[in-house]
């Protein structure tokens, strides 16, 4: 056990699961359904860790790039689409490839805020490192946001249900495709002993005015109706 945290800051662990732009924004190869309504909820979390001082372990896929003749035609590496959204990167963080190997650094968690693990698959325990940190890693609870509901949050969430982990789910904040399998997915988890949260829950009522990362026209709208008040209010 070489990745525990001091006892006093290891009551929560922030799990961001490919917060990445081809999953979350309109322009993206591989977008949910649910975008709009997600990219507020996942800023307002990553708000939340950093006022709250909560370390953050986040997966990102990525597929081989072989120039157009790719059998995944998202997250290929050296692609915009592969990249993170902005807004869920902190300054102090380090990144690891994907491998065969587990092999990490035993003060990872004295040297940074954020560790970025890339996977070649939904399912993170699939890949030897993330598998070693998510097991090894000792917190009270994992919070569990990101995209999709229906393959990456649920296989991230039944592998550390199934080691005994303690697992909150941000229910608001998860990027999904097909809303009656989420819903499914979402009560499997459940069932397995995850907790389910909102946003509100967990980091209280915010003041967010902007989403920010997509330029689509559901997204702007979103924008002007909580620049409108604020407008009116100003002009009175």
């Amino acid at each position: 056990m070489i990745f525990q945290r001091p006892r006093k800051q290891r009551k929560r662990l922030l799990l961001d699961i490919d917060t990445q732009r081809d999953f979350l924004l309109a322009e993206g190869k591989s977008c949910v359904t649910n975008h709009t309504d997600v990219l507020a909820n996942i800023r307002r979390i990553m708000a939340w860790s950093r006022r709250e001082h909560i370390p953050i372990i986040s997966t990102a896929e990525v597929h081989p790039n072989h120039n157009g003749a790719s059998a995944v035609t998202y997250c290929l590496d050296g692609t915009t689409g592969q990249r993170k959204i902005s807004y869920t990167l902190t300054s102090c963080r380090v990144s690891f490839p994907a491998d065969n190997l587990n092999v990490l650094p035993a003060d990872l968690w004295r040297s940074y805020r954020q560790i970025i693990l890339h996977k070649r698959c939904a399912d993170p325990f699939e890949e030897p490192r993330i598998e070693r940190l998510l097991s090894e890693v000792q917190v009270e609870e994992f919070v569990l946001m990101g995209a999709g509901t229906e393959e990456a949050v649920k296989a991230t969430a039944l592998g550390l249900l199934h080691r005994s982990k303690n697992v909150s789910i941000v229910v608001d904040a998860l990027g999904s495709y097909n809303k009656k399998e989420a819903k499914l997915a979402l009560r499997k988890m459940n069932s397995k002993g995850a907790k389910l949260v909102t946003t509100e829950e967990l980091a209280g009522i915010s003041c967010l005015r902007r989403i920010g990362a997509c330029k689509c026209r559901s997204c702007r709208k979103k924008m002007l109706r909580f620049r409108l008040p604020s407008a009116l209010n100003h002009r009175r």
